[in-house]
């Protein structure tokens, strides 16, 4: 799941990003703590991993996923080089080749992504300290992660995203707009998986106000959209996490010369 919410206020003054992965036990825990900020606290999601006690989200496909981190160095201490305030959580086909899976398949079923020989990069748990949405720090991560892809030549980004709470009354002419509008094609168009699934075709599209149901739809999906992102077939309601999901899917080939700007430009 990836999700960043709304922008809050109070902004910290005149950030100093910095963004690395993780390489030891203390920067996994600090990803871990942001998350369990995030989708714990502020909202309600749960796990059979997550440690209360000691405030951290935890699954089991953590070891194997690499965590890209942004660290506001204003916030250095004695004991760290500042504060872990982003995470994005990324997995390369290679690695998913050795365990045997991606996350997205708990969800999704990923056959035409995988049978299309591409090399893919999923991407997941993607969350920002409420104190820095909407400014910068997002662009500092797309930027490191712009970096990843063309250094490893990824071909396809992937994974879920999410849209908070279950209330499919209240969502469905947003999931309804992605579907009418930007169904990945059918080569890439990945299908829900039975269990908790939910067709996205559920509000006709002449019966949809675009404007009204774009205001529905988090920051993050939009901003894949801009990129030329897709959707997968149909949405997995998520009640641990307390979200309905959808799958993103970018093209890294298919975006033109404005996306790509976009995506690899400096903060």
């Amino acid at each position: 799941m990836t999700l960043v919410t709304k922008a809050q206020h109070m902004q910290p003054l005149n950030p100093q990003f910095v963004t690395k992965f993780a390489q030891d036990p203390f920067e996994f825990e600090a990803a871990q703590r942001l998350r369990y900020d995030v989708f714990v606290k502020e909202l309600g999601g749960d796990g059979p991993l997550v440690d209360h006690d000691r405030g951290l989200e935890i699954d089991e496909f953590d070891p194997y996923f690499e965590h890209l981190l942004l660290y506001d160095v204003n916030k250095a201490s004695e004991h760290s080089m500042g504060q872990v305030v982003g995470v994005y959580r990324i997995l390369p086909s290679q690695k998913a080749d050795q365990i045997g899976r991606y996350y997205s398949e708990t969800e999704y079923d990923l056959s035409r992504l995988k049978n299309d020989k591409r090399r893919l990069l999923e991407l997941g748990r993607s969350c920002l300290h409420k104190h820095y949405r909407g400014g910068a720090a997002m662009f500092h991560l797309w930027q490191a992660l712009s970096h990843y892809v063309l250094e490893q030549k990824v071909d396809v980004l992937f994974g879920t995203a999410s849209f908070h709470g279950t209330d499919i009354a209240d969502l469905a002419p947003a999931l309804s707009l992605l579907h009418h509008r930007y169904l990945a094609p059918e080569a890439l168009r990945v299908q829900v998986r039975e269990e908790h699934s939910l067709s996205m075709n559920i509000v006709p599209e002449d019966q949809i106000s675009a404007r009204q149901a774009m205001l529905k739809v988090p920051s993050l999906i939009k901003a894949y959209l801009r990129l030329g992102g897709y959707v997968g077939d149909g949405a997995f309601i998520d009640y641990a996490f307390n979200t309905v999901d959808v799958c993103l899917i970018v093209d890294i080939h298919a975006m033109n010369a404005r996306q790509k700007q976009i995506y690899t430009r400096k903060a």
